[in-house]
C-alpha cells in the first residue's frame, strides 16, 4: 500500500527528523505541507523533496497559534485539494533544572510542543471528520516525557501531555474512522549531538558510516531515515487498526510503550491510615518504578576521552 492521492502536513519539518518524516512520506507518493519558523530552510526543504521527485510546498510559521493550525489545513486544502495525514513534529528546547527555570522557559516550550500540537490536530481533525476522510493523526512524544529526563520539566510535561492527549483522541475519533498515535524516536539530533555518551555514534553517522552495533541494537539509537518508516507505515491504509498506541523507534529497535497500569495493589480494612502507611507502605507496593533513562557502560573501543 502506497500513499498516492494522500495529503500530509508535517510540523517542524525543514531539517532533521521532520524533514526526514516529510521527506519519507512523499517518497511513498503523498504530497506534503512542509513548515517550518525560517523561510529559507522551509524551501530547502521543499527542493529536497522536489528532488526525489515528490510534491511540496512550505508554510513559514510558528507553531502553536491557532492561526498557524488554520494556515497548515487551508494550505493542503487550496494547494492539493485535502488533509489525510498530519505529523505534529515541531519543538524547541529550553533546557534547564527546575530552579533556574523561567516562566518563559516553561511557557515556550509547552507552547510549541503541547499547545501546538492541539491545535493542530483540531483543526485537521475537524476537516478530517467534516470531509468523512479517515484520517491519520501522529504526533511525536519523546522518551523524556514517558520516563523523565534531568533538566527538562517544560519538555517532559509537554511530551507526557501529547501521549495523553493521543489517547483521548484516539477514543473520540474512533468513530470517524481517524487513527491518533505517538511516536517515540530515539536518533542522532541535534540535542543527542552534544552528549558525550553518543560520540562514538554521531560521529559515524556525520560521516555517512554505519552506527557501531552497540547503538543501533543494545540502545536502539539510529538515524532520523530509521524512523521515517514507521511514520509512513502509521499514515497508510495498512495502519487502519493502530490506534491510541505509544510506538518507540530507533536504529533497529521497535518497542510498544504500555499504558500506564497499577502494577501493586493492596487493601487495608477502613482505608490507609498514616500509621498504616508508615508501617505498610513499603510492603503493600513493593519495589517502587524507575525513573529516567539508565545505559548501559559504553563499550571501551566506543569510549571517548
Amino acid at each position: 500500500m502506497t500513499l498516492e492521492g494522500k495529503v500530509a502536513i508535517v510540523t517542524g519539518s525543514g531539517r532533521g527528523l521532520g524533514l526526514a518524516y516529510a521527506q519519507e512520506l512523499a517518497r511513498q507518493g503523498a504530497a506534503v505541507v512542509v513548515n517550518d519558523v525560517d523561510e529559507a530552510t522551509a524551501a530547502d526543504a521543499v527542493a529536497s523533496i522536489e528532488a526525489l521527485g515528490g510534491r511540496a510546498t512550505a508554510v513559514v510559521a510558528p507553531v502553536g497559534p491557532t492561526e498557524t493550525a488554520k494556515q497548515l489545513v487551508q494550505t493542503a486544502v487550496d494547494t492539493y485539494g485535502r488533509v489525510d495525514i498530519l505529523v505534529t513534529n515541531a519543538g524547541v528546547l529550553r533546557d534547564t533544572v527546575l530552579w533556574k527555570m523561567s516562566d518563559d522557559d516553561f511557557d515556550t516550550v509547552i507552547n510549541v510542543h503541547l499547545r501546538g500540537t492541539f491545535t493542530c490536530v483540531r483543526e485537521a481533525a475537524t476537516y478530517m471528520r467534516a470531509n468523512e476522510i479517515p484520517g491519520r493523526i501522529i504526533c511525536i512524544g519523546s522518551p523524556t516525557g514517558q520516563r523523565g529526563n534531568f533538566g527538562q520539566t517544560n519538555y517532559a510535561a509537554a511530551k507526557a501531555g501529547i501521549v495523553g492527549m493521543v489517547r483521548t483522541w484516539a477514543l473520540e475519533l474512533k468513530k470517524a474512522g481517524i487513527t491518533a498515535n505517538a511516536v517515540i524516536p530515539v536518533a542522532a539530533t541535534a540535542m543527542t549531538a552534544t552528549v558525550p555518551y553518543f560520540a562514538a555514534a554521531v560521529e559515524a553517522d556525520e560521516k555517512g558510516e554505519p552506527m557501531p552495533a552497540f547503538f543501533r541494537h543494545d540502545l536502539g539509537f539510529g538515524t532520523s531515515d530509521d524512523v521515517a518508516g514507521l511514520i509512513a507505515y502509521l499514515a497508510s491504509d495498512a495502519a487502519a487498526s493502530v490506534t491510541g498506541q505509544a510506538i518507540g523507534i530507533g536504529g533497529d529497535r521497535l518497542q510498544l510503550w504500555s499504558h500506564p497500569e497499577a502494577v501493586a495493589t493492596a487493601y487495608s480494612d477502613g482505608g490507609w491510615s498514616y500509621d498504616d502507611l508508615t508501617t505498610g507502605f513499603e510492603e503493600a507496593v513493593g519495589t517502587l518504578q524507575t525513573v529516567g533513562e539508565k545505559f548501559p557502560p559504553l563499550p571501551e573501543d566506543l569510549q571517548r576521552s
